[in-house]
């Protein structure tokens, strides 16, 4: 194989605050990064009588604000780098997923706000179809259950409140899509409307059996075909940008949602691999191998990235999902100024020896696995006169663990083995306390990369595989290599008592605005 003459690759990581830009060199490592946020528009709002007078979180983007962040990261990227256009490779894509984009298809422009993934705004739609008893029918086509997290209740929202909307989607007119297919439409110049499998995937429209948007679940959701992109493998020629954008016509040939991503930079291709991505959310993925596993309970089927060719899915992972991760920070910060900065958190943490019996459950946009509530709230136990801000931020540490020691939990019992360590990535993951009281709840070793944009990494690797630039997957091993393994401090009793004082505090934040049907 001839080696690439490129320079790099570019990887777009758009994401739930912000949208970034790296280049990676041709062993992984990133040469330069831009990283520019925008604004979430978060409310709430009443749902009326089928939602049972329950307000529920409303949380959007203005796509335009993804699009004009993401563009001109990639430029500054490449300015910064001092890199050429012709002298990348390819672009890969990765990004939020499940996020709700529609857009007409003549002048680009989108059509209502992007509803992003922790929105609850299609809870009642959620109840009415668990009411009419679909859940199990879409569970074993997609992997996944009716919740408000995916993209075709969404779709379905947005029909109920614009009218006519749902006509111009069955002529083709509008077009829908998660945010990489919004991104490769605006970069390609309207020529390309696609998507991997990964993002397909968390519709609820796409069986991940054979690998195609279904039929079957078009017409429980009610959406028309027409507007949907094609589903291609994650690695592999999506198109070219349009000249216009960044100066020379680079091709785009890799895409797939971010946890996806990060599984595949990690190297978690083998049954019971597992990464932990801490990002506004905290997501868990391990490898299940070849086959989908479609009943573990409280857990998501999802497939991996795809090398292509064709349709054909050769690997799946079991997923767990938090909803708020780094979003927990981000409140205290903003919600209760009790930090001025997020990095604040750690040594404000630090200043105590523990969180003085204080438990936190951040069900700020309801609970996601195993209990896949949305209409759960978060609470704050344990406090006494004593409780200072500090054991309020050392319990914000602990929540996060201890949400994705209890998603370890459900991936055990699923697999039927404990796994051996936990690889980690993401923003969140640079915080030493955290990652020890992770280590300590888990009760087995945590690995931090050195390289932690491992998400973008993915992306990167999926398109410089397409193009020739990376031969193998081996060929970024540099990249993979461990800074930090955090090793548990507490013995068994200690964790199981913070396990117990978790379990009892979720349990009486769940269910708590639940509408009564009938």
């Amino acid at each position: 194989m001839t080696k690439s003459t490129k320079r790099c690759v570019l990887a777009l990581d758009q994401g739930t605050t912000s949208s970034r830009a790296i280049l990676f060199d041709e062993t992984g490592q990133p040469l330069a990064t831009e990283q520019e946020t925008f604004p979430q528009h978060v409310r709430t709002m009443e749902m009326g009588a089928d939602g049972g007078g329950v307000d529920q979180a409303i949380v959007e983007h203005d796509p335009e604000d993804l699009w004009r962040t993401q563009i001109g990261c990639a430029s500054r990227c490449l300015s910064e780098a001092g890199v050429r256009p012709e002298e990348v490779a390819a672009i890969g894509i990765t990004n939020q997923r499940e996020t709700t984009i529609l857009w007409d298809r003549a002048t680009g422009k989108p059509v209502a706000p992007a509803i992003v993934w922790q929105s609850r705004v299609s809870a009642p739609i959620c109840e009415r179809l668990k009411g009419d008893g679909l859940e199990p029918e879409v569970r074993r086509r997609t992997g996944l259950l009716i919740d408000p997290y995916f993209s075709a209740t969404k779709i379905m929202h947005l029909f109920e409140k614009h009218s006519g909307l749902r006509g111009r989607c069955e002529r083709g007119d509008v077009l829908f899509g998660t945010v990489d297919s919004f991104l490769i439409w605006r970069l390609t110049g309207g020529r390309v409307h696609a998507t991997d499998v990964t993002n397909a995937s968390r519709t609820l429209l796409f069986d991940i059996t054979t690998g195609q948007w279904s039929d079957e679940l078009l017409e429980i959701f009610n959406v028309p075909r027409a507007m949907l992109p094609q589903v291609r493998p994650s690695s592999g020629i999506f198109g070219e940008v349009d000249d216009g954008w960044l100066g020379a016509s680079i091709p785009i040939a890799g895409c797939a949602g971010d946890q996806q991503s990060s599984a595949f930079a990690h190297g978690c291709v083998e049954a019971g691999d597992a990464k932990t991505t801490y990002g506004t959310g905290a997501f868990l993925l391990e490898s299940t191998g070849t086959k989908p596993v479609l009943d573990a309970k409280g857990l998501l089927a999802t497939p991996g990235c795809s090398l292509g060719p064709g349709p054909a899915l050769k690997s799946y992972c079991l997923e767990g999902s938090v909803f708020v991760a780094g979003a927990l920070v981000g409140w205290l910060r903003e919600g209760l100024g009790l930090i001025e900065r997020s990095s604040d958190i750690e040594p404000l943490a630090r200043s105590v020896s523990d969180a003085g019996g204080v438990v936190l459950v951040p069900a700020l946009a309801g609970l996601g696995t195993p209990h896949w509530d949305p209409f759960a709230r978060g609470l704050i136990v344990g406090l006494t006169r004593s409780t200072e801000k500090s054991h309020i931020a050392r319990a914000a540490l602990d929540a996060i663990a201890l949400s994705v020691a209890e998603v370890l939990s459900c991936l055990e019992v699923s697999s039927g083995h404990r796994l051996p360590r936990l690889r980690v990535d993401g923003g969140a993951c640079v915080n030493d306390l955290l990652m020890q009281i992770q280590a300590d709840v888990l009760g087995v070793p945590v690995d931090r990369p050195a390289v932690l944009e491992t998400t973008a990494l993915g992306a990167g690797l999926l398109a410089g595989l397409a193009t020739d630039f990376y031969p193998s997957t081996a060929a970024v091993s540099q990249a993979r290599s461990i800074e930090k393994t955090f090793h548990p401090q507490i013995d068994e009793s200690q964790r199981q008592q913070r396990l117990d004082q978790w379990r009892d505090a979720v349990g009486r934040c769940r269910g708590w605005a639940r509408p009564a049907l009938g």
